[in-house]
């Protein structure tokens, strides 16, 4: 999708006025957060990959957005899957996904963080990174992309999204998420490669690209092998 030079403007004027629940796509709550980007190191954007409603209600997006903000050094927006009409309208007019807080394309943050409730977001997430012009399968992502963090229930079984997801975070996000962040910052600037290899250090991340997968004749997973002799086994 190519994306509209003036496409801010193209959003209020060709998008908006004619989508089904257009403040969905406007953000300005109460109780949001925005910070000066340009201010601020570290830019994470978190995701329910899912409407607007859907992704609001859901516990796991408070606790992240209010742990990132915390960080003097960090802050957190949000982003949802826009509904069927806005989504045709987004690739006719060359406007991309943004978020919420300060309407940044997703492909300008550090991390794009979805949360995992249910199987059926699986191909919501793709269609957001498609929409944000990030490409969809990890191996093809370049050291200027994003990494792609994936966390919530559906993770414990993380193998179906192991393609297009750079790290997913197994576990409770509380315990690890400021720990991922820290390397994040850290490993700025490093090859994509180096980063993912420093961000498997840390227990409870599980970087697909760095293993193989085995498979028994019949469909069921028999071994996850590491390919590179640094990264843990486990």
């Amino acid at each position: 999708m190519k994306v509209a030079a003036d496409w801010q403007t193209v959003l209020e004027r060709d998008l908006l006025p004619f989508v089904d629940k257009p403040a969905r796509y406007t953000g300005g709550e109460w109780n949001i957060v925005v910070k000066d980007w340009d201010a601020t190191d570290l830019k994470f954007v978190v995701s329910y990959p899912d409407t607007y409603e859907l992704g609001m209600s859901n516990l796991a997006i408070q606790i992240v957005y209010d742990m990132v903000n915390r960080r003097e050094d960090a802050l957190c927006e949000r982003v949802f899957c826009p509904w069927t009409d806005m989504e045709a309208r987004m690739r006719e007019y060359g406007v991309p996904l943004y978020s919420l807080e300060s309407r940044h394309p997703l492909n300008e943050f550090d991390v794009i963080g979805f949360s995992l409730g249910y199987e059926q977001t699986y191909t919501n997430c793709l269609t957001m990174l498609d929409l944000s012009g990030i490409p969809l399968l990890t191996r093809e992502r370049g050291d200027d992309d994003p990494l792609v963090l994936a966390g919530g229930n559906c993770v414990y079984n993380p193998e179906p999204m192991a393609d297009f997801i750079d790290c997913f975070l197994i576990g409770e996000c509380e315990e690890v998420l400021y720990d991922f962040l820290d390397v994040v910052k850290a490993t700025r600037g490093l090859p994509r490669l180096e980063r993912l290899k420093e961000l498997a250090q840390i227990p409870g991340i599980y970087v697909p690209l760095l293993y193989e997968a085995v498979y028994t004749e019949d469909g069921f997973l028999q071994e996850t092998r590491p390919l590179y002799p640094e990264v843990p086994a486990k």
